[in-house]
């Protein structure tokens, strides 16, 4: 069942939910059944924070094809653990994708400090 609209009864199988995160278990078979050739260098997370949930979607390069929800944490305080599980959940070990998001996904990822900063980086102190 799909974690946004609630139907797609046929790709239950795709998915999982573990530690409070709903995520893609099988992202080469869910391309192939949605049509799409796989190819890892073709596609990229985005991933977006909130202070409530993360998202990760996957996004294929140039558009060709459309993106799909790779996984989901609700209730999940914005820190780099509760990052680290979201991408262990979905493999991007081995996946090796191009990450994509905002200044706060750079900024957790590179351990910085979230919120209000007047310098966002030590250099343009």
């Amino acid at each position: 069942m799909c974690f946004y609209c609630g139907r797609h009864e046929e790709y239950k199988d795709f998915f999982s939910q573990e530690d409070g995160v709903v995520f893609c278990n099988d992202v080469c078979s869910i391309t192939e059944v949605l049509g799409h050739e796989y190819n890892p260098d073709q596609w990229s997370l985005f991933t977006d924070l909130s202070k409530v949930n993360l998202k990760v979607v996957l996004l294929h390069n140039g558009n060709r094809f459309p993106s799909f929800p790779s996984a989901h944490a609700a209730n999940t305080k914005e820190s780099y653990e509760s990052m680290k599980l979201l991408l262990g959940k979905i493999k991007y070990d081995k996946f090796k994708w191009k990450l994509r998001g905002d200044r706060k996904v750079v900024a957790l990822l590179l351990g910085m400090q979230l919120g209000y900063t007047k310098y966002c980086c030590f250099l343009c102190e």
